[in-house]
This record gives C-alpha cells, structure tokens and sequence, in this order.
C-alpha cells in the first residue's frame, strides 16, 4: 500500500462515493477512471464493508446492455459475420497457444488454461465461466484474474496511441481492440476513446465473441474431467434481445440513444470499479510466472490480429 494517512470509513464511502459520480461526467475519460480507483485502492481508502466486485459485475452487464441499444440489428449481423473467420481463427490460436506456453513454462495447467480463455474470449467473464466447468481452485481463478485485469489496464492506454501512429480508421481499430484486447469493459473504454464507429464495431464484435464461452467451457468440463459445471454470463442473452428491440420497435429511437448513452458513462464507471481491484500487493502476490505467460499469449494475439486487420482491410 502506498504510504498515506488514514480515513475514517464514513470519509472512504463519502470519497468512494464522490468519485465514481465524477465518472458520469463526460470530462472524465476511462484511462482516467481506471487510474482513480488504482490510486484510491493502493492508498487504502476504499470502504472496507462494501462489495466492490459485486457492484462492478452488475453494472457492467448492465452497461452493456445499454450500448446494445446503440447498434442497429442488420449493422450487428453484417460486422459479425463479416469478422467471423478472424473472431474463430484467434479464439482457436489463442487457446492453442496458451496450451503450449502453459507446458513449455511448467506452469500449473488449471490456471495456464483459464488465462488463455480468458485472453481467447472475454477476459473475466470467460474465466468467470470457465471456472467452475474445470473445477478450478480460487486461488487459480485469483491468478488468472489478476493477470488479465493488468494486461486490460495496460490496453486501455497503448491501444488508442498504436491506432493513432498507425492511421486505422475506426472500423479497423474496433476490429482490432475486439479481438485483441481482453475484457469488454476495456475493450469499450479504448473503442470510445478512439471514436463512435469505433466504439459500435467493438461492441458488437467483443459480445460475438462473449458467444463462444458456451462451446469452450463445455469443452473445457469434458478436457478436465466433465465434472465440472457453466455458467453463461446472462448479459450476453440480454444485450443481443436489446439490438433486437431496436429493430422490432424503431419508434422508441429517442429512448434507444438515451439508454445507450447511460451504457457508455456506466462502464467508465466500471473501470473507475476495476481500478479499485488493482493493487501493488495483489501484483506481487501472484509472482512472475503466470503474467509473463498472459503477457506473452497476448502479445502473439495483439501482434497477429493487427496484422491480420491491416491486410485484410
């Protein structure tokens, strides 16, 4: 914990409290809440009876269903499809890579197997899913978590700066971030910060890809012993029935931008939340070895699919 002075915990839920309202303002960008919530939680003023992760899961599904109403159905279908062969062709290479450095790095192989789902598909909710389909000790579930959520903290930075030297339009950085980067919440904040196209073309290929935890845990129960149990993300279910409503019912149009503006500022939130999460102690805790292996799985993705982007677009 970075060295500071104490605050009695009616001042911590009053400074919490304060600064995830200033999120809402349009003046605060996702890099910047992220940072917040880092420096509130390694100077240890965060509420110490509150369920800050509890709080961050259900306002990010609900945030996500809010841009759902931001992106017309047949836009939805086109981008999807359209990308479906890069969304396949990563999640597979993603997992196989992962396979091997989990071996090649002795790593132990429940934890090798949920970071590279989580890098494969969508970061923590993957390994959210994935976890109890493998059995996965919570110590396991910690590591992988853990890793992926400073990879995204470092993604929500580097990846609008590499878009602006390499001049992508906004249809091919959101490809990109899409697939390259790991939590959906991460992956909006840069889509965001680099333009409204951007942003949509994201969404709607990160929740393409969310699709996949179905087929890669049951997959992941019957490699690791088919005991295990899924758990789908519900979020997904309900984001796609709110780019189905827009289309059914194009009356409520002015609704529809409203709700899908309240999604936007909600996961700035919920980075200031996931900032909240990230401290010096936790990083050291859960050694080296685990987050060179997701450092290197993602950068062989983030490489190859920016490759892949810029040729094929």
């Amino acid at each position: 914990m970075i060295g500071s002075f104490s605050l009695q915990e009616n001042h911590r839920k009053a400074l919490f409290t304060l600064l995830a309202a200033a999120c809402l303002l349009p003046g605060v960008s996702s890099p910047l809440a992220l940072i917040l919530g880092f420096i509130l939680a390694n100077l240890g003023w965060l509420p110490s009876n509150w369920e800050i992760g509890k709080i961050t899961k259900k306002l990010l599904a609900f945030s996500i269903v809010g841009l759902g109403f931001g992106i017309p159905l047949q836009q939805a279908i086109d981008i999807s499809t359209h990308n479906l062969p890069l969304i396949l062709g990563s999640i597979i290479m993603t997992l196989v890579i992962g396979t091997l450095l989990t071996k090649l790095m002795r790593l132990e192989q429940r934890t090798g197997h949920l970071i590279a789902c989580g890098t494969a598909i969508c970061g923590g909710s993957a390994i959210a899913a994935v976890a109890p389909a493998i059995n996965a000790k919570s110590e396991q579930t910690a590591i992988a978590l853990a890793c992926v959520f400073i990879l995204n903290s470092i993604a929500l930075f580097i990846f609008p700066v590499i878009g602006h030297l390499l001049a992508m339009s906004q249809h091919d950085f959101g490809v990109w971030s899409a697939i390259a980067i790991h939590d959906t919440s991460s992956v909006v904040g840069a889509a965001s910060a680099y333009g409204e196209d951007a942003l949509k073309t994201a969404t709607t290929i990160k929740l393409a890809r969310a699709l996949w935890i179905i087929p890669v845990a049951a997959l992941s129960a019957v490699v690791f012993g088919g005991k295990g149990r899924m758990v789908i993300p519900a979020f997904i279910l309900y984001y796609c029935l709110a780019i189905a409503i827009t289309s059914l019912l194009p009356q409520g149009q002015a609704l529809y931008q409203l709700l899908f503006m309240a999604g936007k500022r909600a996961l700035v939130v919920c980075l200031f939340l996931i900032g909240c999460g990230i401290t010096l102690k936790k990083l050291r805790t859960h050694g080296r070895a685990p987050l060179l292996m997701a450092t290197l799985l993602w950068l062989a993705i983030g490489s190859g699919s920016l490759v892949c982007v810029l040729w094929l677009h």
